[in-house]
Order: C-alpha cells, then structure tokens, then sequence
C-alpha cells in the first residue's frame, strides 16, 4: 500500500513555476484518466500560435497550473492562520483541475457550434458528475465548490471569479508562451496577499498595486493576444469552416473526416439529452484538435468551393484580411464586400456568409458592479479595489473596450476608402 501511495506522489517539471507536487492520490488518478489525458490534444489558445508561434501550449498544461495555485493558495491561507481541512485543499485542487475539462477542440473558438446549446461550464460539470460516480463520491466537495453553493464561498470565488486562480495561470502562462510581456503578472505575490474576511476572498491593501497590474495585464492581453486582429481572423476563419461543414452535412452531402466530429456536425444535441445520456459525454471526451484539423486537411479537396477554399487556406496559413475599428460597419458597406466575394469566387449569395463575416469584439477588464475584488484595509475595513485605486478607475473609464470588426479573403478588391 506504501509502495503505490507513494509512486502517485509524483513531481511534474512545468515551464511557468517549476516543480509542481501533485498533492494527492486521487488527483493522481484524475490526471491519469483518458477524459484528463484529452486535454493533451487541446490547444490552450486556439488558433493563437499562428500569430505567436509559441503559443502551443494545452489545457493539460493550465489545468496543472490551476491545481498547483490552489494549493498555493490554500498554504497562504493557513500560513495567516485560517483551518483550513486537507479535505477541503484536495477538493479545490480537484475543482481546479477539471474546471476546464468540458473544452472542445481549440478551446473557445468553437464553443457553441459543435454543442450550441451546452456551455464549457456546463460540459465539465456533467464530466465530473460522471467521474464522481466512477470515484465512489469522492468529488463532491469538489462539484459543490465549483457549482458555488458550498458552504464556505471564498472556496467557490478561488475557482471562479474577477480574481480566481483560473485568470492567474492563463495570463502568466499565456505570457510566457506567447513571449507578450505585457501579461506577466505576480501570482506569487498575489496569493501572499490573500484573505478570508465575512466569508470571501480579499486582498490585503499592501496587495493593491499587484491587482491594479493584473486587471490591466489582462486588458492588454486581451488587445494585444487573444483578441488580437489575425487571431479574430483565424478564428473567424476557423469557425465557418466548421458550419459550412455542417451545412453541407445536414443538407445530404457525405465528407470525409473524423467519425465523432462527423456525429457531433450531423446531429443537434440538446442539452437535456446530452446530460442525461452517458453515451454522448463518452463520445464528446473522445474529440479534440486532432479530430478537426485533420478533418479540415481533408476538405481541401472536397467539391464545394467554399468548404475547400477554407480549408486549404487555414491549412497553408492564408488567413482573411480583417478591419477593426469603434464604428460599426454599415449594411451598404458589408453589402458591397459580399458583392464582390460573390464576383471574385462565382458564389451564390447564400454562401457569401461564410466568406465574410461581420461582428463585434468586448474587452472587459474588470466589471466594478460584477463580483468584486475586495481590499482589506488595514483598518479592517473591506472596500472595492477602485475606490482605493485612482489610477485603475481612470484606466477602466478612459479605455475603448467595443470594437467591430469585418472579415473577409484578402484577394478580393475592395477600396480601401470603402473601408477605413
């Protein structure tokens, strides 16, 4: 028994903090499990590395770095004398291990088109339902703090939150895999400065400057990164590749490509009956990046001109020219753009929407009205970190965070005066 507890007490070497401890046995056994070992094959950020070349980290890789800031953070909290159980430890430990198990191929960009009616959030959670009975109930502490209705909601506020330890390791780790800077941020410092106070998390006032860091690192990666103008055009690329496919699919024509992103393409699965069958949870932990892209290799060579056009430019890296700016575009203006996307390509009008493509963008840093960043004062009094911070109150309010954005092939030749 000694032999086998102790060989799951394994160490793993992570890029971003070094040597991570995997603090218990059945987080060792969760990260073994098949549904964990997927996160493997799916990229942390999308389509991102084909802007920042290094940007090829997974979701195995946050997922880990998510576990290991809550035991982090849970020895800083004792450290300041709060008892805290080991239960409780390995049950936030395992929240944030599989917070993000519910991801489908390339994270966010294809949420709500291969299962529209059924959130991440909602995937991992019935993924954990179903592990939990395979772990004979051992993961609902777990499934109560993630579900933030534990009885201690600082707990729940750790996973998810305007300062939860999911937003800690993506920007440090999506920094330093990007090479951007800008995002680094000071988790180390950070969770020294966590609190528990009336039941929520705060940060102790001398912690102000590291949040007024954070909430504007975020800001910028958001800009500079993952809402970056070639990665919306990969993305947009990306996601109408995958609704041509399954428009063609559901109007009778066959494709070649992968059996499970087949299935998910063919039929529309609602969320009552993708909770309530086994069958279909089993089936989606089976799809991943490998299952789309290969696909997409694939429909290059297919006979509809928009799904092989598509696919053979994300495939070679043409991505779409794409013009951002405050104002919106103008029906005529769209209008035009889809006129000669018709002209260039012989496309019917119907098909145009998937060539060019108009829509919005939000960058919100931090949201004063949403949940808040608490600060505890040294008086003992708790107050909402902008009214302590000038400087980030004057970010947040001086700062666009809507922007429109239009989408389309760069052969097209559209006047530049039409669009700037």
């Amino acid at each position: 028994m000694t032999s086998v507890f102790q060989n799951k007490k394994k160490i793993l070497n992570d890029p971003v903090y070094g040597f991570i401890n995997i603090p218990d046995d059945i987080i060792f056994d969760l990260i073994e499990h098949p549904w964990f070992q997927r996160l493997r094959r799916i990229k942390q950020m999308g389509l991102s590395h084909l802007i920042y070349p290094g940007a090829l980290h997974t979701r195995f890789h946050h997922s880990i770095g998510s576990m290991h800031l809550a035991v982090q953070a849970i020895q800083s909290l004792r450290n300041k004398g709060h008892h805290i159980p080991d239960e409780e430890l390995t049950s936030l430990g395992i929240a944030m291990l599989l917070h993000d198990i519910g991801h489908g191929p390339y994270s966010h960009n294809l949420e709500g088109i291969i299962l529209p009616d059924i959130s991440h959030e909602e995937i991992s959670l019935t993924a954990m339902e179903r592990l939990n009975e395979l772990f004979h109930g051992q993961l609902d502490t777990a499934i109560s703090i993630y579900q933030k209705n534990y009885s201690k909601p600082w707990l729940s506020q750790l996973v998810s939150g305007q300062l939860d330890l999911d937003r800690m390791d993506y920007l440090r780790r999506d920094s330093f895999y990007t090479g951007v800077s800008e995002g680094t941020i000071s988790v180390e410092r950070i969770l020294k400065m966590l609190n528990i106070a009336d039941n929520n998390i705060v940060i102790e006032e001398k912690g102000v400057y590291s949040i007024e860091k954070f909430i504007v690192a975020r800001r910028l990666m958001y800009w500079q990164v993952y809402l970056h103008k070639t990665v919306l055009a990969a993305e947009t690329m990306l996601a109408n590749t995958i609704l041509r496919a399954a428009e063609l699919l559901k109007n009778g024509h066959s494709l070649p490509g992968s059996p499970v992103l087949l299935f998910f393409l063919t039929n529309h699965i609602s969320k009552k009956d993708f909770i309530q069958n086994p069958e279909l949870i089993k089936k989606f932990m089976t799809l991943d990046d490998f299952d789309v892209f290969s696909s997409i290799k694939l429909w290059q060579d297919v006979d509809d001109p928009v799904l092989s056009f598509l696919s053979r430019s994300l495939a070679d890296r043409r991505l779409f020219r794409i013009v951002m700016r405050p104002e919106p575009f103008s029906d005529e203006m769209i209008a035009e753009v889809k006129e000669q996307v018709m002209k260039e390509f012989n496309l019917p009008p119907e098909a145009t929407k998937y060539m060019v493509t108009s829509s919005e963008v939000f960058n919100s840093a931090y949201n004063p009205r949403s949940p808040q960043i608490r600060i505890l004062r040294k008086s003992g009094k708790i107050e909402e970190i902008t009214s302590l911070s000038q400087q980030l109150k004057a970010e947040l309010l001086s700062t666009d965070s809507l922007k429109h954005f239009l989408c389309f092939p760069k052969a097209i030749p559209v006047a530049k005066e039409v669009l700037y």
